[in-house]
């Protein structure tokens, strides 16, 4: 989006423009980022329309398709999945509208990452979501490549059920007393199979600059009460370990709880508000 120069002259004199937002998709990431918004918890930003295909009742903004939302927003804050991403994010980017991801594994794919990022004048975006140190692995790309970088990622056996887990699998997560081994592949195979669980992994790929460097396991734990995600790096530059204990969302326990909030975060560093540090 061309910046003009009464905006520019607004910019100057500490007088942000502000943007217009859609959320996409009323869910758990969705209803908390767009209540923050229609509540004025970030002064850079209004919510303008919710965009979801089921009907919804006592949202805070009009309800509405794609093009519609549109026309009154100047950016869209993902909360509806991969798939739409894969379908309809070039659609917000040739439209002219900002476009900020929080599913993050539909990049996964080197082609649809290719297509983002040629699409515009819109400009894309992603969140941290559910993991730190990614600015410190950014950073430290400028040394040259890591030669390890693994991820970590336990959750509970039921949030990480999927339709194409053999009876077998099916079975070892339903009676599993134990930590259970359900996956392990790199960040470009993990997300695509379990797309609602593992952002986290694409997250971390983003950060390194390549999916196929970052090994994932994904780890059912019938004792995790808190979402585990530990990501471990090295390379000759140095050694790195982060880890973090999420709550789960209480309804939507495949989401942690701090999602939605780093959302906001990102929105509050794109509209220059609230002392946001990039």
């Amino acid at each position: 989006m061309t910046t003009t120069l009464p905006q520019a002259a607004a910019a100057a004199a500490g007088h942000r423009p502000v943007r217009d937002v859609a959320v996409v998709g009323w869910g758990a990431i969705g209803r908390v980022v767009g209540t923050a918004l229609a509540e004025g918890a970030l002064p850079g930003a209004r919510l303008t329309r919710v965009v979801d295909n089921r009907p919804l009742h006592g949202a805070p903004a009009p309800q509405a398709d794609l093009a519609e939302a549109l026309a009154h927003c100047d950016l869209v804050v993902e909360a509806a999945g991969q798939g739409f991403v894969r379908d309809l994010g070039t659609t917000v980017l040739t439209s002219g509208t900002d476009l900020l991801i929080a599913s993050t594994g539909a990049l996964t794919d080197p082609e649809l990452a290719r297509e983002i990022a040629e699409a515009g004048p819109g400009r894309v975006y992603y969140t941290g979501g559910a993991v730190g140190g990614l600015d410190l692995l950014q950073a430290v790309r400028g040394l040259g490549d890591l030669t390890r970088v693994r991820l970590t990622t336990a959750k509970l056996p039921a949030t990480l059920h999927q339709p194409w887990m053999d009876a077998e699998l099916t079975e070892r997560l339903r009676t599993a007393t134990g930590p259970v081994e359900v996956m392990r592949g790199t960040a470009r195979d993990v997300p695509a199979r379990f797309p609602r669980s593992t952002n986290v992994a694409a997250t971390v790929a983003l950060a390194v600059g390549d999916p196929d460097r970052v090994e994932v396991r994904v780890v059912a734990d019938p004792g995790a009460t808190l979402t585990r995600h530990v990501v471990e790096a090295e390379g000759p530059h140095g050694h790195y370990r982060f880890e973090v204990n999420h709550a789960p969302d209480a309804a939507n326990p495949a989401t942690s709880q701090v999602v939605p909030h780093a959302v906001l975060r990102s929105l509050a560093a794109l509209t220059g508000r609230g002392g946001q540090i990039l």
